[in-house]
């Protein structure tokens, strides 16, 4: 199990106000590979640990339009 305790959590810049919004936390990337995902609205919820491999080929295919919201 990846540790959360102290994560350092954050939203993307370009995210609305609307409530629909996921934050990240880099902390575990070059330690576990990992980067941590949750709800904003719900923080003590659950969090998604995905591999910092496959989080940096999402963002890609955010940036280059392949993966629209």
């Amino acid at each position: 199990m990846t540790p959360v305790a102290g994560l350092h959590w954050f939203k993307s810049s370009n995210s609305e106000n609307g409530g629909a919004c996921l934050e990240v936390a880099a902390d575990l990337v070059v330690s576990q590979g990992v980067v941590p995902v949750r709800d904003s609205k719900c923080v003590a919820g659950p969090v998604l640990t995905v591999a910092s491999s496959a989080f940096t080929g999402f963002v890609a295919g955010v940036k280059s339009g392949g993966v629209s919201a």
